[in-house]
């Protein structure tokens, strides 16, 4: 019988139970798949602790992006056969051995990326992706302030960033992190828990400050994150490690220097398939160039899903995690 972890309440990891999960048979534009290697994501603490409601109510299985196989078909699909590797990012399902999943919303993988590497890659490197040529088409010449820069998506923006040509300032807790992330196309890296990294940012800029913030951190990093940012600059909050950011009025921003802020998601920015394409496209030309490395890490076992989520949150983890069905 496949395997699959669970949640059937809010709580803290210990709520993760692996179980057997019946993934039934692809129907109309549908895929079965046996998963290969899955990617581990703040999104999951998420679900699980409550954060953001669970899609879909309990029970619940987790997890939003993996890599593995083709099984079998459904009607109607006939751009994939058994066998094929494909990877994708979705809202939840990953965390199990086989799923059925709708085909749209898959990608076929290269030759030239291992499964670990897409499990790994998938919804952090879209998420680079849509951040850096959508939400705020970085360009040579720019500079801009990461929160986080040795998490998933900090290690893949740091190197295709500096690829674009930016300067790229990144903010760390720990020496070793700091370290990670300069071998990672980040130029400065600030520790917060060190130095005031409004201040720090100033100076590395001689006062001039960032064109665009990438902050995923949320209740901890604002409203510092808006004094990094010139006139007419932009805040992109995309995540929140620490906490949701409090309610706070626009004129905020006016007296900021004019600024805009967006709160994007993945999954508005690829809704459309052509953009998921483009996107995954993107993606994969970035890491065969060599210009984007995709390193793992740390790998758990599926079952051990609740250690790997805790290890995420106590700040243990750095770069990419997979879990191994």
């Amino acid at each position: 019988m496949s395997k699959a972890i669970r949640i059937h309440a809010n709580g803290g990891p210990e709520v993760l139970a692996y179980e057997n999960a019946d993934p039934g048979q692809p129907g109309e534009g549908q895929i079965l798949i046996r998963h290969t290697a899955i990617g581990l994501n703040f999104i999951d603490v998420y679900h699980r602790s409550g954060l953001y409601p669970p899609p879909g109510g309990f029970p619940l299985i987790p997890g939003g992006e993996a890599a593995g196989v083709v099984l079998a078909l459904g009607i109607g699909v006939d751009w994939l056969k058994p066998g094929d590797r494909i990877a994708y990012a979705v809202n939840v399902g990953a965390y199990c051995e086989k799923r059925v999943i709708a085909a749209d919303r898959v990608v076929k993988v290269p030759d030239g990326i291992s499964d670990e590497q897409a499990a790994a890659m998938m919804l952090k490197g879209m998420t680079a992706e849509y951040l850096l040529r959508r939400t705020f088409p970085v360009k040579a010449g720019d500079t801009i302030l990461y929160h986080a820069a040795a998490g998933g998506v900090g290690l893949i923006l740091g190197q295709w960033a500096k690829h674009l040509g930016a300067t790229v300032i990144g903010t760390a807790s720990s020496a070793d992190k700091i370290e990670l992330a300069r071998a990672h196309g980040f130029d400065h890296v600030i520790n917060y828990k060190d130095q005031d990294f409004v201040a720090g940012v100033a100076a590395l800029t001689g006062g001039k400050k960032c064109d665009v913030v990438y902050d995923s951190v949320g209740a901890d990093t604002f409203p510092a994150s808006l004094d990094c940012l010139r006139p007419l600059g932009m805040f992109v909050s995309f995540g929140q490690s620490s906490g949701p950011i409090p309610p706070f009025s626009m004129s905020l921003l006016a007296q900021k220097g004019s600024i805009y802020a967006t709160r994007p998601t993945l999954f508005v920015y690829n809704a459309k398939r052509e953009d998921l394409v483009k996107s995954a496209e993107a993606l994969f030309d970035v890491v065969e160039s060599g210009a984007v490395e995709i390193k793992i890490n740390q790998r758990y076992a599926l079952k051990d899903a609740a250690k790997a989520q805790a290890d995420l949150e106590a700040r243990k983890t750095t770069g990419t995690t997979v879990l191994i069905p």
